[in-house]
C-alpha cells in the first residue's frame, strides 16, 4: 500500500482545496512524517467509532452484514458493569437511561470483540441563562494601572469587573491565561501555552499575598516597568519569581491553619494532574531541554517517581509550583466570585487555545493523545496567503478514544472552572486538524478526521456541569453543514462584522447575525477600529514585507460599505460607537467590544506571520485604567449598547 492509499485508509486527507480555491497535494515526504507520528488506526470491525448516546433522543447504532449474530454487548465504568445486552439483528438500541458519562463499550460476535467509548451526555450544551447581553473583551497582560507591577494582574481583572460593571456589561473577554514557560518570557504568545490545564503565574498580584515581603529592590525595579510601553516580560518575570518565592518562604516558616488548610484542598482539588505539572515542572528546570532528551526514566509521566521526587530533591521545589498555582487560581477565583456578586450574567468569558507547545507539560502528559511531531495550522486562504503554521501540538482522535477522552475533559474543567463562557480556539478543529510536519510550509499539510460526534458530546457535558456557554470560533475554511452540527448540540457561533459581508463586499444586516452567537467587530489578530479606518493596518504590514491581501482601493470600498449598512438602519455616524450600536442590535445572544478600540488604540495585539516584527502580545493600553472612564464616551457607549445593557434593565 502506497503513501496516499495508506493515508486515505486512516481518514487523512491528502487533496483539498484551500481558502483561495486552489487545489493543494500534500507533499509525500511530508506525508510519511505525518504518518509515522500519528498512531496507527485500525476501526473495529462491529462498531468502528465512539458511540454517543444523547439524553432525550432515540440512539442506535448500525451493524456491518458482516456481524456474525448474536452481537453481545457491555457497559463497563470504572465501578464497575453499568449495562449489557445482546442483539438478534444488525443494529443496536441503546439504553435511554443511561446515567452521564464516559463509558468504554464492549462488543463481540463469534468471531471478532472491541472496546470504544461510549458517551451518555445531554441533548445540548448549557445554553445560558439570559437574553443578550454584552462584555468588556480585554488582553489581561496589557492593562496599566498604578499599582500592578508592568503588566495586568488578577486585581486589576477584579478592577476591570468593576468598570464593567459601571458601563453596564455583564462580564471580561480575556486573552487565554494558560501558563507559559517562565524561563522563556520573550515567548509569550498566550495562545501558545506550556499547559492548557494551569495558569499563567505573571497574573498574580504578588502584593495580596499575606506573606508578600516589599523591599527597597522591589520598589526601585517598578518604576520603569509601569512606565514602559510594552511589558517587560523578562524584568517583570524576574521580580514576581522572586517575590512568590521569598512569599512561599514566609508561608512555609508560618502558615496560618487557614491558609494552610485551603492550600491542602486545592492539591486535593487538582489532584494527580497539579502533582505532574510541579513534577513536569522541576525536571524541565533541573534539565534545561526539551522532555524527549531527559534522561530515559522521565521521558514519561510515572507516579511512582513523582512520589519518590516529591519525597527527596524535588519536594521544596514541587510545593512551590504548587502554591504558585493556587495563589493563582484563588485569586482569579475571587474576581470571578466578584463578577457574580455585582450580578453579573457571564462573569468570565475565557479563551482557550487550539494547542499547546511540542516541549511543554500537556504534551509530555499525555504522549497517546497528543503529537508533538506535527503542528496545527490552516492552509493558505484570503486573510493569510501563504498559510499557517501555528507552531502548536494538538489533539490526536485515536489516542482520545484510547483515553475515553479524558485529556479533552481535563482541558474544559481547567478552561471552565472560573468562567461563565469559553471560547474554543479553531473549533474546526473538532471536526478536523489541519497538521503540518516539523520543518514543511503551511502548504504541506493534511486535513486529519476527528471523532467530531464524541468531542461535541463531552463538550456537552462539561458545559452543562459547569454551567458554562461554549462559544466556537469557527473562523476560516468551514466544511458543509459543521455549523449546523455544533449549533444542534448548543454550540454557539462567533461571528466577526468584518467577516460578515457578501460576495460583493456588502456588509450582512442586522437579521443576519445568529441568535445563539458572540458577535464582534474584530479580533486579536484583526486591526483595531481606528487602524482599520486609518488604513493603519495596511501600511504596517506593507512595512513589514507582509501581503495585507487587501488593496487601498478595497479598504476604502469597504469604508464606504459600511456607512452604507450603518445608514440603512437609521445610524448616521460611522464612528466606533455607530458600529457598536449596530452589532447591539442584532439578536446574537452576546457582544463584545474591545477595550482597544474604545481607547482609539491603532495597533493590533497581534500579527499573524510575524514573531520579531511585531511587538506582538507586548502592547499596553495607552491609559491606567484608574483614568479608563475619562477616556471613554461613557454616555455614547451606555446609548449604543442601551439594548442589551444591565443599565437598561
Amino acid at each position: 500500500m502506497d503513501l496516499f492509499a495508506q493515508a486515505k485508509a486512516q481518514g487523512i486527507q491528502t487533496e483539498f482545496l484551500d481558502g483561495q480555491g486552489h487545489r493543494r497535494v500534500t507533499d509525500a515526504a511530508a506525508l510519511k512524517i505525518i504518518l509515522d507520528a500519528l498512531p496507527p488506526q485500525a476501526p473495529g470491525p462491529l462498531v468502528g467509532h465512539p458511540v454517543v448516546v444523547r439524553s432525550g433522543r432515540p440512539s442506535r447504532t448500525e451493524l456491518p452484514a458482516t456481524a456474525r449474530l448474536p452481537v453481545e454487548w457491555k457497559i463497563v465504568a470504572d465501578s464497575g458493569l453499568i449495562a449489557k445486552g445482546e442483539s438478534s439483528d444488525h443494529a443496536i438500541d441503546w439504553p435511554k437511561d443511561l446515567p452521564p458519562g464516559v463509558y468504554r463499550l464492549q462488543v463481540s460476535d463469534a468471531s471478532a470483540a472491541e472496546d470504544v467509548p461510549l458517551i451518555s451526555a445531554p441533548e445540548r450544551a448549557f445554553g445560558g441563562e439570559f437574553d443578550r447581553c454584552w462584555l468588556l473583551a480585554v488582553q489581561l497582560y496589557g492593562v496599566r494601572s498604578a499599582r500592578n507591577w508592568g503588566m495586568g494582574d488578577f486585581t486589576d481583572l477584579a478592577s476591570l469587573i468593576e468598570l464593567a460593571d459601571h458601563l453596564g456589561a455583564d462580564g471580561i473577554g480575556l486573552n487565554p491565561l494558560h501558563a507559559l514557560f517562565d524561563d522563556r518570557p520573550g515567548d509569550c504568545s498566550p495562545y501558545s501555552p506550556n499547559s492548557r490545564l494551569f495558569l499563567n503565574a505573571l497574573y498574580i498580584d504578588v502584593e495580596k499575598l499575606p506573606e508578600f515581603q516589599p523591599d527597597s529592590e522591589i520598589r526601585e525595579a517598578l518604576a520603569p516597568l509601569r512606565a514602559g510601553e510594552v511589558v517587560d516580560y523578562v524584568g517583570v518575570a524576574a521580580l514576581k519569581w522572586r517575590a512568590l518565592r521569598r512569599a512561599f518562604g514566609a508561608f512555609k516558616a508560618n502558615a496560618k491553619p487557614g491558609r494552610q488548610q485551603d492550600f491542602d484542598k486545592f492539591r486535593a482539588e487538582r489532584g494527580a494532574l497539579l502533582s505532574h505539572f510541579a513534577c513536569f515542572e522541576v525536571l524541565r528546570h533541573k534539565f534545561g531541554k526539551p522532555w524527549w532528551e531527559w534522561p530515559e526514566e522521565w521521558r514519561r509521566p510515572d507516579d511512582a517517581k513523582c512520589a519518590a521526587l516529591r519525597q527527596g530533591e524535588g519536594a521544596r521545589e514541587i510545593e512551590f509550583v504548587e502554591f504558585v498555582q493556587w495563589t493563582a487560581d484563588r485569586q482569579l477565583g475571587a474576581a470571578a466570585d466578584l463578577a457574580k456578586q455585582l450580578g453579573m450574567k457571564v462573569g468570565l468569558y475565557l479563551d482557550v487555545a487550539v494547542g499547546v507547545q511540542a516541549d511543554g507539560f500537556d504534551a509530555w502528559n499525555e504522549q497517546v493523545a497528543i503529537s508533538r511531531h506535527l503542528g496545527v495550522g490552516a492552509p493558505p486562504d484570503p486573510l493569510n496567503t501563504a498559510g499557517q503554521t501555528w507552531g502548536l501540538a494538538g489533539f490526536n482522535a485515536v489516542g482520545l478514544e484510547l483515553e475515553s477522552f479524558a485529556p479533552y475533559r481535563d482541558m474544559l474543567r481547567a478552561a471552565m472552572r472560573h468562567a461563565g463562557a469559553i471560547r474554543l480556539d479553531h473549533v474546526l478543529g473538532l471536526k478536523r486538524l489541519y497538521l503540518v510536519p516539523q520543518g514543511f510550509s503551511a502548504r504541506d499539510g493534511v486535513y486529519v478526521q476527528m471523532p467530531f460526534e464524541a468531542l461535541l458530546a463531552v463538550t456537552a457535558q462539561e458545559s452543562v456541569a459547569n454551567r458554562c456557554v461554549v462559544i466556537g470560533e469557527d473562523l476560516g475554511t468551514v466544511p458543509e453543514g459543521f455549523r449546523d452540527q455544533i449549533a444542534d448540540w448548543g454550540i454557539w457561533s462567533y461571528l466577526v462584522m468584518m467577516f460578515e459581508r457578501d460576495d460583493g463586499g456588502s456588509f450582512r444586516h442586522i437579521d443576519h447575525y445568529l441568535t445563539n452567537a458572540l458577535v464582534t467587530f474584530n479580533t486579536h489578530d484583526l486591526s483595531t477600529y481606528a487602524g482599520w479606518r486609518s488604513f493603519g493596518d495596511l501600511k504596517l504590514k506593507r512595512s513589514l514585507g507582509i501581503d495585507p491581501g487587501e488593496t487601498d482601493d478595497a479598504r476604502w470600498r469597504a469604508l464606504a460599505m459600511l456607512d452604507d449598512v450603518l445608514g440603512h438602519h437609521t445610524i448616521d455616524r460611522n464612528d466606533l460607537y455607530s458600529v457598536a450600536n449596530f452589532l447591539a442590535r442584532t439578536r446574537s445572544r452576546l457582544l463584545a467590544i474591545s477595550l482597544e478600540d474604545l481607547l482609539g488604540v491603532v495597533d493590533q495585539p497581534n500579527i499573524p506571520g510575524t514573531v520579531d516584527e511585531h511587538p506582538n502580545w507586548r502592547r499596553r493600553l495607552p491609559v491606567p485604567i484608574e483614568e479608563t472612564t475619562s477616556s471613554v464616551d461613557v454616555a455614547a457607549l451606555k446609548a449604543a449598547t442601551h439594548e442589551r445593557s444591565r443599565a437598561a434593565i
